[in-house]
């Protein structure tokens, strides 16, 4: 009799609801103080990127050249101005715009390229051979390498930098993609869908794609603090953003003359590069730990 209340309990028991890609990425990043702080970190740079005009004291090209060089804590110029009489922090803040552009829009395209290229890849074993072989020529290269050579192969510009930076991102993400979609195809979801008869198409977008998508959201997340080093590097180098615009990499190149009679003029750039590659790399563990089905489990026991 107690085994029938038993297995009568168990059977009233409302099923374990099957929780989202979403829920976990969404529980792990509140539940990850570090993660808190670094969206924090990059929602500070986003705003005073899109308020730029309102919140700068500056204009970002406007000179004083009887002001040139002045340090930190000068009055009316908190961060020092730069070698031509420009208010560095007025300059940080519009910099904000071109280096998050410029970080942000070659990791979203590079994904809308690639995650069709590694579905159809996976789904299609030989025309998968024929994608991931070209995809190894590009692997040839270091990704630094090969954003210099097509920048310099196009000449300079915000654009030109952007589709460089894109075509070095694609193998990248399209590998990632390729893997995932590898073993959701072998899923057993995948072959009851295939035995309905259900066209290969629907199965990529609505059956595979939302399982898949997340694997390149993830990297996208990591591989953008990496980005945003490369295309400052390139505009360090003058292949990038020209000058006078004001963008983190132009604003370090042009301080490298006066680095030791007036460091700040390189340092302040240099320091707001680093934290906001931190906050993107450490915001991209996060995701990463929150999709992964070791720490999954660790959240379903801390929520109960």
């Amino acid at each position: 009799m107690s085994d029938v209340s038993l297995e009568t309990g168990r059977a009233r028991q409302p099923a374990e609801k099957r929780r989202s890609n979403l829920y976990f990425v969404w529980r792990g990043v509140l539940g990850d103080p570090v993660a808190r702080i670094a969206v924090g970190i990059i929602l500070i740079f986003f705003l005073a990127a899109v308020f730029a005009p309102w919140i700068a004291p500056w204009p970002p090209n406007e000179a004083d050249p009887s002001m040139r060089l002045r340090p930190p804590g000068t009055p009316g110029h908190w961060l020092g101005v730069d070698n031509q009489g420009r208010d560095i922090l007025s300059r940080l803040i519009y910099g904000a715009r071109y280096t998050l552009l410029c970080g942000i829009t070659p990791v979203v395209l590079g994904a809308v390229i690639s995650v069709p290229l590694g579905m159809f890849g996976a789904w299609y074993p030989v025309a998968g051979s024929v994608i991931m072989r070209s995809m190894d020529v590009l692997f040839a290269f270091p990704m630094a390498l090969l954003a210099i050579l097509l920048a310099a192969l196009m000449g300079p510009g915000i654009g030109n930098m952007m589709i460089a930076l894109v075509v070095t991102l694609i193998p990248y993400n399209t590998r990632v993609v390729y893997a995932a979609a590898c073993l959701e195809r072998d899923q057993a979801y995948v072959e009851a869908a295939r035995a309905m008869a259900t066209p290969g198409y629907k199965i990529i977008l609505s059956e595979m794609m939302p399982n898949v998508i997340a694997s390149s959201v993830v990297y996208s997340c990591t591989i953008v603090g990496a980005v945003v080093i490369t295309a400052a590097g390139l505009s360090f180098l003058g292949l990038g953003v020209q000058p006078p615009t004001a963008e983190w990499g132009i604003m370090t190149s042009e301080g490298r003359n006066f680095i030791f009679n007036a460091p700040h003029i390189a340092a302040v750039p240099g320091l707001a590069i680093t934290i906001l590659v931190m906050a993107f790399n450490l915001l991209g563990d996060s995701l990463r730990d929150s999709l992964d089905p070791r720490t999954r489990l660790m959240l379903i026991r801390r929520r109960k």
